[in-house]
């Protein structure tokens, strides 16, 4: 299966459209881990081990593990999650964004070290920062399209000269990823969970392709109105998969000796709500 069969697969399989985000900070750990590096396996491996038949996919975040010098654990837990939840796709969360031979090793180490099934990626250099990605057949990337930051605005919210009129930069990523970049239907596209409205806008405009929507849970974004804008099915089958990330909310749920089993509740609990929102 290609990623985009994955994630149908593992919706169906889980009915779920929560990604849980692996964002470890050992300072935040519960007090059986807590301020120590070298457990960062062992708690992300609890999470993942807890919420596995809960999830639609996980989301590790490279730069957690690399701060604390963990990249062995990564390697580890990427293992664990292949071996023990195989049903679930892995989405590396690691923004790169370069050319040429740096591209080629930035892919390698994702798909080839790592393991991933879909990395998340900065478009600002042009297609051909995403080629690289593209020549791993099946394997997903996510462009950064309308993030939820309020810096986002920056850049993204601003208008182009365009024979198309005057699209929004983030509208203008959004179609190249629908269509002439989307070579081997790998693309899907990250839009914050912070701005519903938006995320229609970018649905409209990529009716096919899927979207990472961070921002929900601790970032404060609207379960109800994010599945309502970006999720669309035909006859009950998902034609435009969103992934919903939660990272804090699942992850510290608990700093006590219940923190799996909080982990959990907390999961089911987005899930159902998520689930509760599809149209």
């Amino acid at each position: 299966m290609n990623f985009v069969d994955q994630l149908r697969a593992a919706e169906r399989q889980n009915a779920s459209l929560l990604c849980v985000g692996l964002d470890p900070e050992p300072a935040k750990f519960p007090d059986k881990y807590k301020g120590d590096a070298s457990k960062i396996y062992d708690f992300c491996a609890a999470i993942v081990d807890a919420t596995a038949d809960l999830v639609i996919a996980f989301k590790p975040q490279i730069a957690y593990f690399a701060a604390h010098r963990a990249e062995d654990q990564l390697e580890r837990l990427m293992a664990h999650m292949r071996r023990t939840a195989p049903q679930v796709p892995i989405i590396l969360d690691a923004k790169r964004g370069d050319i040429g031979s740096t591209a080629e090793q930035y892919a390698k180490e994702a798909f080839e070290r790592y393991g991933a099934d879909a990395i998340t990626l900065s478009p600002f250099m042009g297609f051909d920062s995403l080629q690289p990605y593209l020549k791993y057949h099946g394997k997903g990337a996510f462009l950064l399209c309308r993030t939820s930051n309020p810096g986002g605005d920056d850049l993204q919210n601003q208008r182009l000269a365009s024979v198309d009129g005057q699209p929004l930069l983030y509208e203008h990523i959004a179609k190249l990823a629908q269509g002439p970049w989307n070579l081997n239907g790998q693309l899907g596209l990250v839009v914050g969970a912070t701005y519903p409205a938006e995320i229609e806008r970018v649905r409209a405009v990529a009716p096919t392709v899927p979207l990472l929507i961070p921002g929900v849970g601790a970032q404060g974004g609207d379960a109800l109105a994010t599945v309502k804008a970006g999720w669309r099915a035909v006859n009950g089958e998902t034609t435009a998969p969103i992934v919903v990330n939660s990272s804090r909310a699942v992850l510290y749920a608990s700093s006590g000796a219940d923190f799996v089993a909080a982990a959990r509740q907390e999961a089911l609990k987005t899930r159902d709500v998520l689930q509760a929102a599809k149209p």
